[in-house]
C-alpha cells in the first residue's frame, strides 16, 4: 500500500499551476509542499480543484461505472471489447485485472487528505481566507474523500480507510481493512466502516456551502450554463445524498429518509422560488407534489426534454452532484465516449441486451411501458446490438402519443449524438433520492407502503408523461396487495433499474437487496438473464456470497500484506501474493 497511500508527488499535485513549477527544479518534494507551497488561499484552492479533476480522470469514471454496472443484466459486450472487461462481462474475474486496481481513488483519497491537513494552516496566515470559506473547503474535501471510500467499500467490502495526510514518501503504509461488510454464518452483517464514514460527513454537513449561485430568478437553461456551480461543486446537499445512501446500506432507514427530504423539501423551495420569480414555467411540474423537469414542455407535440435536460445538457435542476466536462477543456470524458458510444460510432464497447429495448412499442416488453421515454431515448435499437444512448445523445426527441401508436416510425424519434466526449457524468440526482426514499419506506413495513408507492409513481409518470395522478395507464397501489412486501421491494428495484440504467446503480443496487435479505437468489437471477451460454455455471457461481464483491487487485496484495484476498477468487490461477 506504500505507493497508493503515500503523497502526491508536487508534479502531480501542482499540475497545471506553472506559478509553482520553479520551486520543482530547485528544492526537494517536502520542501516544495511544507515551506514554498501552503502559504496563501490560491495554493488551497488549486490543490481542491485538482481533487476535482481526479474524481473526473478517465479512470475514475470507468470505475464508476464499471464497477456498477458491468456485471449486471444492462450491460452485454459491443464492439472491440478489451480482454479485463470481456472477463468481467462473462464473470471470470481476475486479481491481474486492470479493473480491479484502485490507485486512482487513493491519489483522489490523498489529495483531499492534503487540502483537509494544510487548510487550516494556510487561514492562520492568510488574511483573505476566511473561516467561513475554509470550513467549505473541508466540507468539499471531506465529500470527494468519502465518496471514493463509498465507491471502494461496496466494490471491495473491505479496504483501508486512512484520513491523515501523507507527507513524506518515507513512510511506511500497510493499513489494516476496515470493513464494511463481515461474514458471519455464512451472511454478511454491516461493519464499522460506513459509521466511519457517516461520522467523518457529519461533522462537516452544516460546513458547506447550500448555493454558489441564486439561480432562482434563471431558466433551467440558463441555470445549467453556469455548469461549474452549483451542482458540479460540492454542496451541503450533495453531502445529505451521500449521508443518505450511506445509511441506506447501513440499514438506518430513519435517517436515509431523514436526508432525502432535506434535499427533496430544498428542491421545492427552489421550484416555488423559480415560480414567484419566472412566472409560468412550461418544462417542469409537480409529481405528487415533487418538482420534476417535464418529458413533454406544456404545450408541445414531442417527449425527451427532461431526458435532453437531465443528460444532454447536464446539470440540470435536477442534479445535485455530477462531474463536469466543458466542450473543448483539457480533459474529456472519454469512458462515454469510447464505451457507450458517440457520433461517428453508434455502437459502443458496451450494448445493453435486446430484451431492454425489443417491443416496447407493441406494449410487450416486460421493462417498459410503451409510452416510457427512457427506452427511446436512452437505448437505440438500429444498430445490430441495443446501443446505448443515455449521455451520448446530446438532445433526444419522441411523439407525445406514444401510448396510441402502434410502430416506432410512427413516433418519429430523433437522437442527436455527441461528436465528442464532453458529457457529464451523473453521480446524484432527484429521482435517485427519491427512490432511496421509497426503498427505506418499503422497508420501514407496510404502514410506509403508500408513501413509498407515490414516490416511484411520481418517476414513473414523469417517464411516461401522464400529468395527471391516477390517469389512464398509471400504476396502481391496488395491483400491489398480493404478497406486498415482495411486490413492493420488486416495484422499487424495477423503478430504480428503470431509471438509473448506465448510471453505475444496479449491480449495487442488487448487492445491497442481497445483503438485506441474506442471499443472492434474486441478484443471481437478474444478472444472468443477459446470458446465452453458460447460465447454470455463472447461477452457480453468483451463489457464492463472496462474489457480491470484486477481488482485490494481486498488486495491492503485495503491497500490503494486511490485505486479505477475497476468497471466491483465492483459488484462480492468476492469484499469487
Amino acid at each position: 500500500m506504500k505507493r497508493t497511500l503515500t503523497i502526491l508527488s508536487a508534479a502531480l499535485l501542482l499540475t497545471g499551476f506553472t506559478s509553482c513549477s520553479k520551486y520543482l527544479d530547485t528544492l526537494p518534494l517536502n520542501d516544495v509542499v511544507l515551506e514554498n507551497y501552503w502559504t496563501e488561499k490560491n495554493d488551497v484552492t488549486s490543490v481542491l480543484n485538482s481533487c476535482y479533476e481526479s474524481l473526473e480522470n478517465r479512470e475514475s469514471i470507468i470505475r464508476m461505472a464499471v464497477w456498477g454496472e458491468l456485471r449486471s443484466e444492462n450491460i452485454v459486450s459491443g464492439t472491440s471489447v478489451p480482454n479485463e472487461f470481456a472477463d468481467a462481462l462473462k464473470e471470470t474475474l481476475l486479481p491481474a485485472s486492470s479493473l480491479t486496481a484502485w490507485s486512482i481513488f487513493y491519489q483522489t483519497i490523498n489529495r483531499c487528505n492534503t487540502v483537509i491537513h494544510y487548510a487550516p494552516e494556510v487561514q492562520q496566515i492568510d488574511p483573505n481566507y476566511t473561516e467561513t470559506e475554509l470550513r467549505a473547503t473541508i466540507a468539499e474535501a471531506t465529500f470527494i474523500r468519502d465518496l471514493c471510500y463509498f465507491y471502494l467499500l461496496r466494490t471491495f467490502a473491505s479496504v483501508p480507510i486512512v484520513f491523515e495526510a501523507s507527507i513524506s514518501d518515507d513512510e511506511d503504509f500497510e493499513v489494516e481493512p476496515t470493513p464494511a461488510f463481515i461474514m458471519q454464518n455464512g451472511q454478511w452483517v454491516v461493519g464499522p466502516a460506513f459509521d466511519i464514514l457517516i461520522n467523518d460527513l457529519k461533522g462537516v454537513e452544516d460546513m458547506a456551502v447550500r448555493r454558489y449561485i441564486d439561480d432562482s430568478n434563471m431558466s433551467n437553461s440558463t441555470a445549467a450554463s453556469l455548469a461549474t456551480e452549483n451542482s458540479s461543486r460540492v454542496t451541503r446537499y450533495a453531502i445529505y445524498a451521500l449521508l443518505a445512501e450511506l445509511n441506506l446500506w447501513k440499514g438506518d432507514f430513519d435517517e436515509t429518509i431523514r436526508y432525502c427530504d432535506l434535499i427533496i423539501d430544498a428542491k421545492k423551495k427552489q421550484y416555488e422560488e423559480k415560480k414567484e420569480n419566472l412566472g409560468t414555467i412550461t418544462d417542469m411540474l409537480l409529481f405528487n407534489d415533487i418538482p420534476l423537469i417535464r418529458e413533454c414542455e406544456e404545450g408541445s407535440t414531442r417527449c425527451g426534454n427532461a431526458i435532453t435536460e437531465i443528460f444532454g445538457r447536464g446539470n440540470s435542476f435536477e442534479s445535485i452532484f455530477e462531474l463536469y466536462f466543458q466542450t473543448n477543456q483539457r480533459s474529456s470524458n472519454d469512458f462515454i465516449n469510447q464505451y457507450y458510444g458517440n457520433a461517428s460510432n453508434s455502437l459502443g464497447r458496451f450494448a445493453t441486451p435486446e430484451e431492454n429495448r425489443k417491443d416496447v412499442i407493441t406494449g410487450n416488453n416486460k421493462l417498459f411501458s410503451k409510452d416510457d421515454c427512457r427506452a427511446y431515448g436512452t437505448m437505440d435499437s438500429k444498430t445490430s446490438k441495443v446501443s446505448i444512448t443515455k449521455y451520448v445523445a446530446s438532445s433526444v426527441s419522441m411523439s407525445n402519443r406514444l401510448s396510441t401508436l402502434s410502430d416506432e416510425n410512427s413516433a418519429s424519434i430523433t437522437i442527436s449524438r455527441r461528436s465528442g466526449g464532453y458529457t457529464n457524468w451523473i453521480i446524484y440526482r432527484l429521482t435517485d433520492i427519491m427512490l432511496m426514499k421509497a426503498e427505506a419506506l418499503v422497508y420501514k413495513g407496510e404502514a410506509y407502503y403508500e408513501q413509498a408507492f407515490e414516490l416511484v409513481d411520481a418517476v414513473n409518470r414523469r417517464a411516461r408523461n401522464i400529468i395527471t395522478a391516477g390517469g389512464a395507464g398509471a400504476l396502481k397501489l391496488t395491483d400491489y396487495n398480493s404478497s406486498m412486501t415482495k411486490m413492493m421491494e420488486d416495484l422499487v428495484l424495477q423503478e430504480r433499474k428503470r431509471d438509473l440504467m448506465f448510471e453505475g446503480k444496479r449491480w449495487y443496487d442488487l448487492v445491497r437487496y442481497s445483503i438485506r435479505t441474506g442471499n443472492n437468489s434474486y441478484l443471481s437471477k437478474q444478472a444472468t438473464v443477459k446470458y446465452q451460454i453458460n447460465v447454470n455455471s455463472i447461477q452457480i457461481r453468483l451463489s457464492n456470497p463472496y462474489t457480491l464483491f470484486w477481488p482485490l487487485n494481486k498488486n495491492e496484495l503485495k503491497l500490503n500484506r494486511k490485505l486479505k484476498q477475497n476468497p471466491a477468487y483465492g483459488d484462480t490461477e492468476d492469484f499469487q501474493r
